[in-house]
C-alpha cells in the first residue's frame, strides 16, 4: 500500500521508481495513453500544427492541462486534454436544437477564416472582426443576437463578448492557451489559439466531431472536407499558390504544344482548300456559259435582226 500511494502522488512526469526499486510507469501517463489509443492520427496532426506549444506563462486555471514545461520555458499542453475537451465542445454544440442559435466569434485575424468555413459546415453565425459592444445586451443595435451558445478563439481578445455573455446567461466554449483567463468560461479547449495552422486544426477537429455526432459521417469515416480550407492564407501565400498552378499547367501544356500546332497547321490547309474550291466551282461553268451564248450568235454575214431582243430598248 505504501508503494502504490507513493507511485500516486509521485509527480515524476515519465517513469518512477518505488521503494521496492521496481520500475513503473506514471498513472498519469498510462491514462493518458489508453485515452489516445485509435486517435494516433489526430495526435499527429496536433503535433504537426504545434496545437501542443503553449507560451512561457501560465494562468493558474490552465495547470491542469499543462503536461510539463521545457527547459526554454515554453509549457507543453496535454494533447489528451485537448481531445477530450474537443468532443465535450461539440456534445455542447449538438445539444442545440437550431444550429443557428450557435455563434461563433474571432477578433484574431488568421481565425477569421477558420470561423467563417466552421459556420458554413455546422450551420452555425459567425462574428469575424471586430466585436461591436452591446450584440449580446443592448436590443436596440442592429446586429442585435440571441445565442444559446458562444464559442470564441481567444478569452483574452475576445473578452467583450465573452462579458457580455455573463450578462445574459449564454454558455461559452472557447479554445485556451497556456496564459489564457478561464473566467466565465464553461469549456475550456486547451490548445495553441496563436498560430494560423493551429487554430485551423482546432476548429477543423471541432467541426468533424459536431458532424459525427449529428450522424452527418459516420463516427469513423473520414472526412472528405481537407483541413486546408481552414488555414488562415495571406497574399503571399495566394501568390505562391497561383504560381504554382501556373507552372504546373505550363508544364502539363508542353507535351502537346507540337500538336496543337499541328492542328493549327491542318486546319489552315483545309480552310484553303474549301476556299479554292470554292472559287474554282464558278471559273469551270463560265465557259459553258460563254460556248452556249456564242452557239446562240448567228454566222457571220447572217441577220441580225433575228437575233433576240436585248433586255433593255434599242430604240431610245
Amino acid at each position: 500500500s505504501q508503494d502504490i500511494r507513493f507511485c500516486t502522488l509521485c509527480a515524476t512526469p515519465r517513469l518512477i521508481r518505488l521503494p521496492s526499486g521496481t520500475v513503473v510507469q506514471h498513472p498519469t501517463n498510462f491514462r493518458i495513453m489508453v485515452s489516445l489509443q485509435g486517435r494516433e492520427e489526430d495526435v499527429a496532426k496536433l503535433l504537426a500544427a504545434q496545437a501542443h506549444l503553449g507560451t512561457k506563462n501560465m494562468d493558474p486555471g490552465m495547470a491542469d492541462y499543462v503536461w510539463r514545461r521545457r527547459m526554454d520555458g515554453v509549457h507543453i499542453i496535454n494533447v489528451a486534454s485537448t481531445l477530450e475537451k474537443i468532443h465535450l465542445a461539440a456534445r455542447m454544440i449538438v445539444a442545440v436544437e437550431n444550429p443557428a442559435d450557435v455563434c461563433v466569434v474571432s477578433a484574431r485575424p488568421h481565425a477569421q477564416r477558420a470561423v467563417l468555413k466552421f459556420a458554413k459546415y455546422t450551420g452555425a453565425q459567425s462574428i469575424e472582426g471586430r466585436f461591436t459592444a452591446g450584440t449580446f445586451t443592448n436590443q436596440i443595435t442592429k446586429q442585435f443576437k440571441e445565442p444559446r451558445l458562444l464559442l470564441v478563439t481567444d478569452p483574452r481578445t475576445d473578452f467583450q463578448p465573452v462579458k457580455e455573455a455573463s450578462y445574459v446567461n449564454i454558455p461559452v466554449a472557447a479554445f485556451t492557451d497556456s496564459d489564457s483567463p478561464l473566467s466565465n468560461i464553461d469549456c475550456a479547449i486547451p490548445g495553441n489559439n496563436k498560430g494560423k495552422l493551429s487554430i485551423g486544426l482546432l476548429y477543423w477537429l471541432l467541426a468533424r466531431e459536431v458532424l459525427r455526432l449529428r450522424g452527418t459521417i459516420g463516427a469513423e469515416d473520414p472526412w472528405d472536407v481537407p483541413v486546408d480550407l481552414f488555414f488562415f492564407k495571406d497574399s503571399e501565400d495566394v501568390k505562391a499558390m497561383e504560381a504554382e498552378q501556373a507552372a504546373e499547367a505550363e508544364a502539363a501544356g508542353e507535351g502537346w504544344e507540337g500538336a496543337g500546332e499541328q492542328g493549327a497547321v491542318a486546319a489552315e490547309y483545309a480552310a484553303g482548300a474549301d476556299v479554292a474550291a470554292a472559287f474554282a466551282a464558278p471559273a469551270e461553268a463560265a465557259p459553258v456559259a460563254a460556248e452556249g451564248a456564242f452557239a446562240a450568235a448567228p454566222a457571220a454575214g447572217g441577220d441580225w435582226s433575228a437575233a433576240p431582243a436585248a433586255t433593255g430598248t434599242w430604240t431610245a
